[in-house]
């Protein structure tokens, strides 16, 4: 079986076909800069890193372009609220989520594009549509004209044009031909940044500015553009209308994964119950948060509860003692070790990550059997077929993503508490058992946990 995925566009599962044999281009809308991120953005960073990795493995030569919309109305009402330029709030926050891209262990995209720096992209854009009679200047603004495109706008959210409200996206609708039309440019307002075009100063609409960084990076037709289901209508939509009436074919596959929710409502700063990724640090690591977000299919919606991210953290937690035990006896690993055909073909039907990790965790199963029966060659083969696969997820313990931490202070740490070990070793041989548990109890107050095995007492940090 080959690559599929199901396509918004279509509704339907298809076959990956890219558009250059042998390459794959993908687009991700990434962050709007108002605000830090919650778990909610970052689900989408997880994603969409999984199916990249998963290209690779498969032989693609990726090209992924994530972007920064660093200019926008959200933007702008907080740095107002707080008496800042605009630009120290897009600064701040898109510092927020490189880091909290980078610590949950996404992979740098190919380019990141900022809005604010493809200006000439976008005016170059508008310059075609209006040329093609699908965009007119009016008031200092510049619309889309969406009678223009009746017949195509709508498919990808499955609405009727006759059916839709006003676009809602400028103060006064008055310049506006229809109420439909939705904002390419926007003209100057007294306090937010301009840049100026041949209809006069102002700066870009959001819908723009995608169109204009996809293109630029990936050409006039790529393979997949990706984003959160909420971005479907208008975003989504706006960007198909704008850049197939220009010319451009787009993306020619449409991907989007599920919402994160609180009980029935939608994690939203609005709501008030948004998760930062540094509050949800405090209780779980980094790569566990990583196991909660990619564990379920992209598509399906996650309903956050504390218990719920606790388990996966549990469930990490037995791939990974498997692989630190393991790991103890096997010392060379075959990093080239062949990925088991469930696991491919449940990557291959629509990124179905649930059932590759039910993969994971049945030879993880089998690798704890073969160890208890000190079966070795069973244990390496177990082994390197799991960091193979975790690797693909971006989940293997044993990379140098998880083990930064603390790779400075592990060698000296792992020293002494050897020679706590050795010592109740030696109290155990004499038969002193309260010297030995006293050794043990003390390094449990110290947090560390200590575990007898057939091949000598092995310890880890307590979680």
């Amino acid at each position: 079986m080959s690559l599929h995925l199901y396509d918004t566009s279509t509704r339907a599962i298809r076959e990956f076909v890219p558009v250059e044999a042998g390459r794959a281009s993908i687009y991700l809308c990434g962050a709007t800069v108002q605000a830090p991120p919650h778990i909610g953005h970052i689900r989408s960073g997880v994603n969409f890193d999984v199916l990249r990795r998963w290209m690779t493995r498969s032989g693609y030569d990726v090209t992924f372009c994530r972007n920064v919309t660093d200019i926008d109305d959200k933007i702008i009402r907080v740095a107002a609220a707080e008496g800042v330029p605009w630009f120290v709030i897009a600064e701040r926050n898109q510092r927020a989520f490189s880091w909290a891209y980078d610590t949950l262990g996404c992979l740098p995209p190919t380019v990141e594009p900022r809005a604010t720096g493809h200006v000439p992209e976008m005016i170059t854009l508008m310059q075609r549509l209006i040329e093609r009679g699908h965009a007119y200047a009016s008031g200092g603004d510049v619309y889309f004209n969406v009678q223009s495109y009746a017949s195509e706008y709508g498919k990808l959210s499955n609405q009727k044009l006759e059916n839709m409200r006003a676009a809602g996206d400028t103060d006064d609708e008055s310049c506006k031909r229809d109420p439909r039309d939705f904002a390419l440019w926007k003209g100057e307002k007294p306090g937010e940044p301009t840049w100026p075009t041949p209809w006069g100063p102002g700066r870009p609409g959001w819908h723009l500015e995608c169109s204009a960084m996809a293109t630029k990076y990936l050409g006039s037709t790529f393979d997949i553009h990706g984003g959160g289901l909420d971005l479907i209508f208008p975003h989504h939509e706006n960007e198909i209308a704008q850049s197939q009436a220009a010319g451009d074919g787009f993306a020619r596959y449409w991907m989007h994964n599920g919402m994160l929710k609180i009980g029935a409502e939608k994690m939203s700063k609005s709501l008030g119950n948004s998760l930062l990724i540094p509050d949800l640090l405090q209780r779980v690591r980094a790569v566990e948060l990583r196991y909660y977000l990619a564990a379920p299919h992209y598509r399906s919606s996650i309903d956050f509860s504390e218990e719920a991210l606790l388990e996966a953290a549990a469930a990490y937690q037995r791939i990974e003692g498997f692989v630190t035990r393991a790991a103890e006896v096997i010392h060379d690993v075959d990093a080239d070790a062949p990925l088991p055909q469930a696991f491919v073909d449940a990557l291959d039907d629509d990124l179905g990550t649930p059932q590759a990790l039910a993969v994971v965790h049945e030879v993880v199963r089998e690798g704890n059997v073969a160890l208890a029966r000190g079966d070795k060659e069973a244990v390496a083969r177990l082994l390197a077929e799991t960091q193979t696969m975790l690797d693909v997820l971006g989940l293997d313990p044993r990379s140098q993503q998880w083990r930064t931490g603390d790779s400075g202070l592990r060698p000296v740490v792992d020293a002494l508490v050897q020679v706590a070990l050795d010592q109740r070793a030696l109290a155990r041989q004499r038969k002193d058992y309260a010297a030995a548990d006293a050794i043990r109890d003390g390094l449990t107050a110290a947090g560390i946990t200590v575990e007898d095995t057939p091949h000598g007492a092995r310890w880890e940090l307590t979680r």
